[in-house]
């Protein structure tokens, strides 16, 4: 897209990026085409863009070729920037009166961490803004034609993430209550502990033969979806990362919902 486009937007009703500023935008589950308009308006404002290593190189290409980069991912069992050290970088830009963009893939409240950078920057003085996106939990799974909810299944779905702070299973968690809450789980980064969730959640009673399905790399043309059951979950092996799974009866809609599959398949066959 050309930088015409950002001019075109600066035009609309959307707040100013103000120098000094740190906006924490969520940049959607891959696609480019699932960021917010605000979003892309901070693209085209920003002085400094300090990025996951979830957001797709797609999405970096929309800001304007003179827009610095900092990569600050943090990959499950790969070398990583310590959140500390991205927070306090993210102070110190904004106080050198940058309009700092804190990119993070999916949304930033929703196992993002934006909560404890926009905290950080509170108590630091740093004036924020919080753009939401689409969690690749929650709308980004439409691509794999899996609705979290629906009436005839479900009035209720759980989040939950498949690791603490230390990369182990979370400790804290009521494994229990977790089971019986709702009939739909949608785990965030569980695949490297699948087999000692799916050994939990039995124990607590979820079927065995309950419907799995986990999907990588949503919304993307690399997108991969395996079914199985939560029995068999165990079994699975070099599933690609990132990765959501799901857990319940929402599975069984795939079978008339998978429009994506089609959709690339295409745009890649013809």
């Amino acid at each position: 897209m050309s930088e015409t486009h950002f001019s075109r937007l600066a035009g609309a009703d959307f707040p100013p990026f103000e120098p000094g500023s740190v906006w924490l935008v969520g940049a959607g589950p891959g696609g480019p085409g699932l960021m917010t308009l605000l979003g892309y308006h901070a693209l085209g404002a920003a002085e400094i863009i300090v990025h996951d290593a979830l957001v797709s190189p797609d999405i970096l290409a929309l800001a304007p070729s003179h827009v610095e980069r900092i990569h600050a991912g943090k990959r499950g069992g790969k070398p990583s920037p310590l959140q500390a050290d991205i927070t306090i970088r993210l102070i110190e830009l904004a106080r050198q009166g940058r309009r700092v963009l804190r990119l993070k893939g999916g949304d930033p409240f929703m196992f993002g961490r934006g909560g404890e950078e926009a905290g950080a920057l509170a108590r630091a003085g740093i004036p924020f803004r919080i753009v939401p996106g689409i969690s690749a939990g929650l709308g980004g799974l439409a691509y794999a034609g899996l609705p979290v909810t629906h009436r005839d299944t479900n009035h209720a779905v759980l989040f939950l993430t498949g690791h603490d702070e230390t990369g182990a299973v979370p400790g804290g968690v009521d494994w229990p209550a977790m089971a019986r809450a709702a009939p739909v789980l949608v785990m965030f980064m569980a695949v490297r502990h699948l087999p000692a969730i799916a050994s939990r959640l039995l124990a607590a009673g979820r079927g065995a033969d309950e419907p799995l399905v986990v999907v990588s790399n949503v919304a993307l043309p690399t997108q991969g979806i395996v079914e199985t059951t939560l029995a068999k979950a165990p079994d699975l092996a070099d599933i690609p990362t990132p990765a959501i799974v799901v857990l319940g009866p929402v599975a069984r809609y795939r079978r008339d919902l998978d429009w994506y599959v089609d959709e690339v398949r295409r745009h890649v066959f013809g």
